[in-house]
């Protein structure tokens, strides 16, 4: 089994910054994308930026220039630092893992996560 532990939600305000950080830990063969999401009341869940094993990033153009992912991979963590937020960046934000799972001490199967979420109230 793998754990997803989110952290760094609150409430700010506008113009404010908060890093979000998510920590995978368990049956870990390697981790492909670790991104995070976001779903505001009333919305579907939609992208927020996603980073590949090989550094490769994707911002959802709503965030582009004012929030920025990245990766330690020696400690199975993704960040995401987001600057001048803005009121509808209120939301739920998750944590999602792309990763292979251990069989034994071997590469088992493809699987996904997901966190359990942090809510960030961007509110004056």
């Amino acid at each position: 089994q793998v754990q997803l532990v989110e952290s760094g939600g609150g409430l700010v305000q506008p113009g404010g910054s908060l890093r979000l950080s998510c920590a995978a830990s368990g049956s870990i063969f390697s981790i492909n994308a670790m991104g995070w999401y976001r779903q505001a009341p009333g919305s579907q869940r939609e992208m927020v930026a996603v980073t590949t094993s090989g550094g490769r990033t994707n911002y959802a153009d709503s965030v582009k220039g004012r929030f920025t992912i990245s990766r330690d991979n020696g400690k199975n963590t993704v960040y995401l630092q987001m600057n001048s937020l803005k009121v509808e960046d209120t939301a739920v934000y998750y944590c999602n893992v792309h990763l292979i799972g251990l069989a034994g001490t071997d590469a088992g199967w493809a699987e996904e996560y997901w966190g359990k979420g942090t809510l960030v109230t961007v509110s004056s």
